[in-house]
């Protein structure tokens, strides 16, 4: 065996990773802000950016060199291989995604028989044209005028008036599809038309003419449900231009007394980009002013999305302090423990300033819609975005609320309790959390035109689950036995057959595994119970020949590779070995092959660099670049393995 704290088969010595976790601590710190949060850039791909150039030209408040540098953002995301816009990194053709990003160049002024747009047509229209583009972009296309609304699935405003307890209500589907479903309700409802003022179309991407569509052409009609759906549309079709105005106007405003409340200030209704988005076109669709307090705070808090360099720029889907913060201090907590760790004062007092401002973000006074399953539930949560006091995120609280149990201030208590009980009164029946709301899985909703993209549901999944148990175990209340291990339980029913845990909201079966063998580390299951023995195998089998780890987006597509990509990423390979140390194989020779891996990667201002997409908003729809993974998941793991080297025990303790 090698001295403890040297890296086996590596020339890395002790210093030499004291010096690496050093390093990445320093970078980390210095973009902590001054009032103790971090925040990261969250980048998604083409779709967000030409959506936002759209609305500027929907409401004629056209920012030309803003869109500018929007544009040259559009085209240097667009592919050298297919010629349209992937929506990830390298990824393939999406022709949603292409449609949207046409349109935008169009929108500033792209000469259409300019290379890049003679590229990016010929390649939507090789793929059926504008007409076979996902619900969002015909409706996208519907309000420009560019498509008929029978284009469209039918989406009546009435639905509003539905309570919960209806066989199809607004609160059967997720946060995200809420917020962005409500707006979106009255426009279809009213029909406006862009303003346009530069008349910009693009018939020229239709195979189909436009005014020859008949109605809107894709539908998971794989299933009965989608068959009867499909009948449910076409009868609805008929009968909502007969609906009674007085009904219609009371719809438009129950749509409006679900908004307004949750408009979030400057934060926006949901904190999510399209849901903010769709508010601005409707207050502009009823004819509010663009000084009407509501209609001024709501397109404030989507320019407040932009980010703007030198350039070029890009829109954000949303904001990931609470995320990024509960994650840094967590490594930051980590570069701090130890023999040999980070003892200053000012490292100290750092965390006990991100703490105080995460105290601070906890929603302890609103109900959100989470209540609608339990309403005598005490709020404790936290949200991902600086607000968002409706859709506190359950992944969120666990992590935040493992950071400050770790830290230790005698002020945490309080908030941890309250985080706890939210937590336990947020389980779904099934034993798992979804990230939202309990009990979220009605699956037939999926199956109704509207829902082309898969993801009208929050559900739950393996990766939150096995966070709130970390958090659960990490805090060892006797109580809490049985929630844990229902919740346990849920997590050896979703194993995939060859080892692995799917990551629901991290790219992926990597994201999975590592999340629930840090549950069970944590929960103190045995190292050598099957389901962990299967999870290191094929964590092992997956590691790249120069010691790194990488998995692609494409892992989210049916029958998919899983945990294979053509590079290594550093957060994946943290990940990955994160997940064998919290198995017990700290002095596995895969671990150290990776420690010698990011070690490598690092650079002489102690960062990592990852262009690639690393996390998923919907699968198969809407991918996530997180730039702070490359830092503090890095970071977390060279410290886990320092310190585990230079301690007599192997279990981490912690469950992340």
């Amino acid at each position: 065996m090698p001295e403890a704290g040297i890296i086996s088969n590596t020339s890395f010595s002790r210093e030499d990773l004291n010096l690496s976790v050093e390093k990445a601590h320093a970078a980390l710190s210095r973009v902590q802000q001054q009032e103790g949060y971090w925040v990261y850039e969250l980048e998604a791909d083409a779709t967000i950016p030409a959506e936002y150039i759209l609305l500027e030209h929907f409401i004629d408040r056209i920012n030309d060199p803003l869109e500018q540098k929007m544009a040259v953002y559009l085209r240097r995301i667009q592919s050298d291989v297919h010629g349209g816009w992937p929506l990830y990194h390298d990824g393939d053709f999406d022709l949603s995604a292409s449609v949207k990003a046409y349109f935008a160049l169009k929108a500033v002024g792209d000469d259409i028989n300019a290379p890049h747009m003679r590229r990016a047509r010929e390649a939507i229209l090789k793929h059926g044209g504008a007409e076979r583009a996902n619900v969002f972009t015909r409706f996208q296309l519907a309000l420009f005028g560019d498509v008929p609304w029978r284009a469209t699935p039918v989406m009546p405003v009435e639905l509003m008036l539905l309570p919960s307890k209806a066989f199809v209500s607004i609160w059967d589907v997720s946060y995200w599809s809420r917020t962005v479903i409500a707006p979106l309700l009255v426009l279809a409802a009213l029909r406006p038309v862009a303003v346009n003022s530069r008349r910009v179309h693009v018939r020229e991407l239709f195979v189909t003419p436009p005014e020859k569509i008949t109605d809107w052409i894709r539908g998971p009609y794989y299933s009965l449900w989608g068959y009867f759906f499909k009948g449910v549309d076409s009868v609805l079709r008929l009968l909502t231009p007969f609906a009674p105005k007085r009904t219609r106007q009371k719809a438009i405003q129950a749509a409006l007394d679900f908004i307004e409340p949750r408009l979030n200030g400057r934060d926006g209704l949901g904190a999510i980009y399209p849901a903010m988005a769709n508010v601005v076109m409707m207050y502009h669709a009823l004819g509010v002013a663009d000084t009407n307090p509501h209609a001024a705070i709501a397109w404030k808090a989507v320019q407040d999305l932009v980010v703007e360099k030198n350039d070029e720029a890009y829109c954000q889907p949303c904001f990931s302090p609470i995320w990024d913060t509960g994650l840094a201090g967590h490594a930051v907590i980590e570069a701090a423990s130890g023999p040999q760790g980070l003892a200053r004062q000012e490292t100290a007092q750092n965390l006990k300033k991100a703490c105080a401002w995460l105290r601070n973000k906890q929603i302890l006074a609103v109900k959100g819609d989470w209540a609608i399953r339990n309403p005598t539930l005490a709020p404790g949560g936290w949200a991902f975005q600086y607000n968002n006091d409706y859709y506190p995120d359950v992944d969120d609280t666990a992590v935040v609320g493992m950071l400050l149990h770790r830290e230790g201030d005698p002020e945490n208590a309080e908030s941890i309790e309250r985080a706890r009980q939210w937590i336990i009164g947020m389980q779904s029946s099934n034993g798992g959390w979804g990230a939202f709301d309990i009990d979220n899985n009605k699956a037939i909703l999926n199956h109704i035109p509207f829902a082309d993209h898969g993801a009208l549901l929050d559900p739950p999944t393996a990766d939150v689950t096995a966070r709130c148990i970390s958090f659960l175990a990490q805090l060892g209340n006797p109580e809490d036995h049985s929630v844990i291990q229902r919740g346990l339980n849920y997590l050896r029913q979703e194993q995939e057959s060859d080892g692995s845990w799917f990551g629901r909201w991290g790219t992926n079966y990597i994201y999975g595994t590592w999340s629930v063998l840090c549950a069970f580390n944590a929960a103190g299951i045995s190292y050598d119970d099957p389901s962990i023995v299967r999870a290191v195998t094929w964590l092992r089998d997956r590691q790249r020949p120069d010691g790194s780890w990488g998995e692609d987006c494409d892992s989210y597509k049916e029958g998919g590779p899983r945990g294979v990509y053509y590079e290594g990423l550093p957060s994946q390979t943290a990940w990955a070995a994160l997940g064998l140390m919290a198995a017990g194989l700290r002095d596995d020779p895969a671990v150290a092959r990776a420690v010698t891996w990011l070690v490598s990667q690092q650079d002489e201002e102690g960062a990592w660099h990852e262009e690639s997409y690393n996390a998923v908003g919907f699968p198969r729809v809407f991918y996530l670049h997180y730039h702070g993974y490359r830092q503090y998941f890095p970071l977390m793991a060279l410290a886990r393995y320092r310190n585990l080297g230079l301690s007599n025990t192997r279990r981490v303790g912690f469950g992340i």
